[in-house]
């Protein structure tokens, strides 16, 4: 079997038989207004972390993980805000250290680009994925304004992790389905979260 790397959620983890396969790209789709960006700040917690932001300020996205309820240690923020995004965020993937998770955020600024640019960023970073033995996580929003090349990322992507919140009266509810993994099972049912400060699992239904 191949290496697994842990996502940082350890019910998460266990359900996934340790985690997501080394040199995986993950696709987190999930609605902008929702705490997705608590998903992110828990990926970052295993391992070193190059975090590259298209859409806010380096120091925006620093403070925001600061705020939260978790330990993500000192990931590298980048951000990418050039003419040339996608040359740009390839010539920082090269130095991509062994066995580190990458953070895109959000991914739909790579789907905004020409086809031909966007598989050039999707076929470079899985080659840096596979040469360090990494992880890629793409944020992607799933709101009023999705690109057409999602359909790609998708495809593209080894694993899909689905966050949907739900807003019924006074509650709301967060689940997470799993319903792409290749290297290993998808999730046959969705995980409940708790999204406060930080990522929470409700195991309420486990049996003991």
């Amino acid at each position: 079997m191949s290496t697994r790397l842990p996502t940082g959620i350890d019910v998460l983890d266990n359900r996934l038989g340790g985690g997501v396969p080394a040199g995986s790209i993950v696709a987190l789709s999930a609605p902008p207004a929702s705490q997705a960006e608590l998903l992110l700040a828990e990926f970052v917690v295993p391992r070193e972390t190059l975090y590259l932001t298209f859409e806010r300020p380096a120091a925006v996205v620093s403070a925001n993980i600061e705020r939260t309820n978790v330990d993500t240690g000192e990931p590298t923020i980048q951000a990418v805000d050039s003419d040339e995004p996608i040359d740009e965020a390839l010539t920082v993937l090269d130095d991509l250290p062994e066995r580190s998770t990458v953070v895109v955020d959000s991914h739909s600024a790579i789907e905004r680009a020409e086809r031909p640019a966007f598989l050039e960023f999707m076929a470079g970073l899985r080659r840096r994925l596979n040469n360090t033995g990494s992880l890629a996580v793409l944020h992607c929003l799933d709101g009023r304004d999705v690109s057409p090349l999602r359909d790609s990322t998708e495809h593209l992507a080894d694993v899909i992790f689905r966050l949907t919140t739900d807003t019924t009266g006074a509650t709301v509810e967060n689940r997470l389905a799993v319903p792409k993994f290749r290297g290993g099972r998808a999730l046959t049912e969705t995980l409940k979260l708790t999204l406060t400060d930080r990522v929470a699992v409700d195991t309420s239904r486990d049996i003991a």
